[in-house]
Parts: C-alpha cells; structure tokens; sequence
C-alpha cells in the first residue's frame, strides 16, 4: 500500500508540474502552479540558510496567530542554541493554516502574514541539498491523527514520492524522529509534575482546567488513531496526585468535552469554596482553539439554550452553566495567551525527545526493487 500511494503521489506531482505553462511570446514569463511555486519558495530558503550538514524540521499543525508566531520563533531559537551543529526549519501540516498565515487572517489585529510550508516540501529541499541527517520533531501534544501524519510525509520522502531525489543519496542518509510531548506514561508523569509546579498555587484554592485537542472518536467511528486519547485520562489522573484541582478535557474527543468535565467535577465535589478557576491550553501554542473555544468571551460564545454546543467557549459555560465567578488564564509577558512551548519547562521536554530520537532505518525503499 505504502509503493502504490507514492506512486500515486508522483503521478499528481508530475501532473500538476505539467501546469507550467508559457504566457508570453517568449519563454521568460511563465505561470507557475502553486506546488510548483512553494517548492521553489523551500528551496530557496534551504539553499540561503544551510550552514550545517545536519538539520532539524519542526513539525507543527499550525496557526494564524501572532502569539503563535511567536511561540515558533522563539522554539526555533531554543532549538538553534540546543543543537548549534544542525540547521533549523519549522513547518505546518495543515493546509488551512498555511493558506490563511500567508494571507494574513489576524492582520487587522497585527499579526504577519507568514508563509509556512508543509513538511512534503521541507523534506524534499532537504533531500536535494543532501543533509546527512534529518531530524522531524513533531510538535504535536499526543501521539494521534496529526503525529500520523507526520509519520506519512517521512514514509513518502524515503520512498523519493516525486522520484527525482538521488536514490542512492536516500539509501544513505539518516532519518530520524522526535515525539510528541506525551508519547509515553513516563512522558505524561513527567509533564504532570511540571504542571503542578507552575500552577500548585492555583490548584490549592482555584479549579484549574487544561484544554487538549483530542482526537475525535465515537462508539460509532473509532477515530481514535493509536488510541492516543488515553494520554488525556493519565495526565488527569497523575495530577489529581498532586491536586483533587486538576481536570483535563477536550476540544474534539467525545466524553471529555467541557460539559464531561463539568460532570467529573461535580462527581468528585471537587467544586472549590473560592468558586475561582484558571484554564490553560494544553495545546503547543495559543491559537484558534485557546482564542475561541478556551477564552472566548461575550454573547457570541454563549448559548443558554444548548449549553453543551462547541461554539459555547470554556470560559462562558463555567462561568454561565457550573456558576464560577472568577475564570482567568496565564498569559505571557506581552500579555498574550499561552501555549505549552511557551513554558521553558515543557519546552525542554520536547527538546529531550529531539536529542532521544528514533532512528528510522527502514523509511527508504529503493527505486529499483530488482537490484
């Protein structure tokens, strides 16, 4: 299956190479088709920035927010001074995201327009320019749908999708992989207690909710890619070690949505006297999800009649259905909201599982299979 998706990958690629076409009477102006136009847009960044012979790709799912814009930069420079013989890119594996950063969607709040590239095309600069090591950190907080994906862009480029990349370049150079934040239990423990250090003092008084993305899943549509959804529940439960306080809940995945942890909540009267809460993202960065559904405030979020809709915002059902009277949330220093990469701790958990990486041998499979 894996041979016949790239095949098929590199007949679109072919096709849609295809649609260069002249619009002059000479050949000097040409229209080039937008898979055409980002390559050459990676390949030109690769070739001005490569120093080293080894490189890392950060692989995000995205956003179009200038705090999450933030967030990258300031990773990617974590990341330079963390590994100073590699170079670093960053990159998104949402289509949407990529489409709406370069078109500027926050700009009338400020942020930039940004172009960010899916990792396709990382990979394959990369590869043309012949590092000998790469490594893909996934940014991702579970081991789930996105994290798949990522693994799928690695398959494609071992496999030369596009089957102009060197073979024997592919044959011989080293892939490696970095996983998300929590890809183990031991992960999921180690998270729990840096959690607990930055919010005990709130979780002694105060309910404090984290809220995850969640892999969408149902009795009726196992969704549930590598069942990473049980990282919510451990995560939970280890910091209920620390504090009855604590709860994690979901954007996406079913039973764990706000109005489930509400229900949790009140199972475990674990209602504090303070009627105070804080909620923060467990996202990588503050985007859409920690904007709109986490903090969304006002009429536009809140819907008495259907309490449990997705479009009510975290913070006007706990305020509106569960009665808290005081909901805040950490911000940076630049007032804005919070992601995980945004606290140096958890940051590192990342970085660490940058330098205790996967090698993948067995991503290449050879152009030539009778040889």
């Amino acid at each position: 299956m894996m041979k016949i998706k790239s095949l098929l990958l590199a007949a679109l690629a072919v096709v849609a190479t295809m649609s260069v076409t002249s619009c002059g009477d000479d050949d000097d102006e040409v229209v080039l088709d937008n898979y055409t136009k980002y390559q050459r847009a990676v390949d030109a960044q690769v070739n001005a920035q490569k120093k080293h012979d080894k490189a890392i790709l950060l692989v995000a799912f995205g956003s179009t927010w200038q705090c999450a814009f933030n967030s990258f930069d300031n990773t990617k420079k974590a990341y330079e001074q963390a590994f100073p013989d590699y170079d670093v890119y960053v990159s998104y594996s949402s289509a949407i995201c990529i489409n709406r950063a370069a078109a500027g969607e926050h700009a009338a709040d400020g942020a930039d327009k940004r172009n960010y590239y899916a990792p396709n095309f990382w990979l394959h600069a990369l590869g043309a320019v012949k590092y000998s090591e790469i490594t893909v950190q996934s940014l991702q907080v579970i081991p789930g749908e996105e994290y798949g994906r990522v693994i799928n862009y690695i398959k494609d480029f071992g496999n030369n999708y596009l089957g102009d990349l060197d073979d024997k370049y592919l044959s011989e150079v080293t892939v490696r992989l970095g996983t998300p934040l929590l890809n183990s239990e031991d992960d999921v423990k180690d998270v729990a207690k840096i959690l607990n250090d930055e919010f005990k003092a709130d979780a002694a008084t105060k309910s404090v909710l984290f809220m995850g993305h969640g892999n969408p899943s149902s009795k009726e549509h196992d969704y549930d890619i590598y069942k990473a959804n049980v990282r919510y529940e451990q995560l939970e439960t280890e910091l209920q070690k620390y504090s009855a306080n604590y709860f994690v809940g979901t954007v996406d995945q079913n039973e764990n949505k706000k109005e489930d942890v509400w229900a949790r909540i009140q199972e475990q009267n674990a209602f504090p006297a303070s009627k105070s809460l804080v909620l923060q993202a467990l996202m990588s960065i503050a985007g859409d999800h920690a904007h709109n559904d986490m903090y969304g405030e006002g009429e536009e979020y809140w819907d008495e009649k259907e309490p449990a809709s997705e479009d009510n915002s975290w913070l006007e059902y706990f305020k509106n259905e569960a009665k808290y009277e005081n909901i805040s949330t950490r911000k940076t220093q630049s007032d804005d909201l919070r992601g995980l990469l945004d606290i140096p701790e958890i940051l590192n958990v990342w970085i660490n599982h940058t330098k205790n990486n996967i090698e993948l041998s067995e991503v290449y499979h050879s152009m030539y299979p009778e040889e």
